[in-house]
């Protein structure tokens, strides 16, 4: 189990730094801009999970490597990635999102917390990095705006499934990639199809 955890971090931090490196580029940030961009995205929900969760130090300190290759990841994504497109960024985000939701639930089910807590701890991990983002953009996080495409939904569905997967005693590595993938699916579906959480109708004032 800790192996799998180990390359779902890394998996889920790459594509992470991807989205920030990516999405700062488009706001026209530099290099360093771009790097820290793609280190809080990379970073932001698991250091929330680990603080919430009593886990210190936060699993980047004690995982060099990590750092590393965020920077490396990011650097690359700024100057080699020539073309940005609304697909490429919606792909990374939703690996990002789909993989540290999985890990965020995996670390909360192996303190006993009660499911809710886990799901709680799934959708946190898997969000707060891309809000971080948004936030370093200058843009109110997607998240949290009206019309905008599932997002918090996907992880919170994907996590269910996943605590529902592990309450049957699943293979963990089976029920971390059917649920990862559902996340990943639901995610893209998301955007490809525009679907949204309903808003409700705000009348004009007199």
């Amino acid at each position: 189990m800790d192996n799998l955890l180990y390359i779902l971090t890394y998996i889920a931090v790459t594509a992470s730094a991807i989205s920030g490196a990516l999405e700062a580029r488009k706001y026209n940030m530099d290099i360093v801009g771009a790097t820290t961009t793609a280190f809080v995205t990379a970073f932001g929900g698991g250091t929330v999970r680990d603080l919430l969760l009593g886990r210190t130090p936060v699993f980047w300190l004690t995982s060099p490597w990590l750092v590393v290759i965020v920077f490396i990841v990011g650097a690359i994504s700024f100057y080699r990635i020539d073309t940005i497109s609304n697909n490429l960024l919606a792909i990374a985000d939703a690996i990002g999102l789909g993989l540290f939701s999985i890990l965020g639930a995996t670390y909360a089910l192996q303190l006993d917390l009660s499911p809710v807590v886990a799901v709680l701890m799934g959708v946190v991990t898997g969000i707060f990095g891309g809000v971080l983002r948004d936030l370093f953009c200058n843009r109110i996080p997607s998240v949290f705006r009206q019309n905008t495409e599932l997002y918090a939904t996907c992880s919170f569905i994907g996590t269910w499934v996943f605590i529902f997967l592990h309450w049957l005693n699943i293979d963990s590595f089976i029920s971390a990639a059917i649920a990862a993938t559902i996340i990943f699916i639901l995610r893209i579906a998301a955007v490809r199809f525009k679907m949204t959480l309903p808003a409700p109708k705000i009348g004009k004032g007199v």
